[in-house]
């Protein structure tokens, strides 16, 4: 009898670490999702606002202002525009 009661503690004794192990592991894994949340969050923040500053760059405002006042680039105009004729392509492209 002494031997059965032994072994039962034995085993209660394992269970009881093997409890206070896989609690132990849970809490870890639950600050660690906690933390990937608070990047996942940062993350999505960050993309936005990424997104907000493509959108300010492209803008057809900002080009244009670059362009006449960094680059000195002028609009078209009919008087300053050259047009150049060239004789029409054949349909047989011209090379055999």
């Amino acid at each position: 009898m002494g031997r059965v009661n032994l072994i039962v503690a034995a085993l209660l004794m394992l269970s009881a670490i093997s409890l206070v192990t896989s609690r132990y592991q849970s809490r870890q894994l639950f600050i660690e999702l906690g933390r990937d949340q608070a990047h996942a969050r940062d993350l999505e923040t960050s993309w936005r606002r990424l997104q907000l500053d493509r959108a300010e760059l492209a803008r057809n405002a900002r080009v244009d202002a670059i362009a006449r006042d960094g680059l000195k680039m002028i609009s078209i105009v009919p008087d300053r525009t050259l047009y150049l004729n060239q004789p029409p392509v054949s349909a047989s492209g011209g090379a055999q």
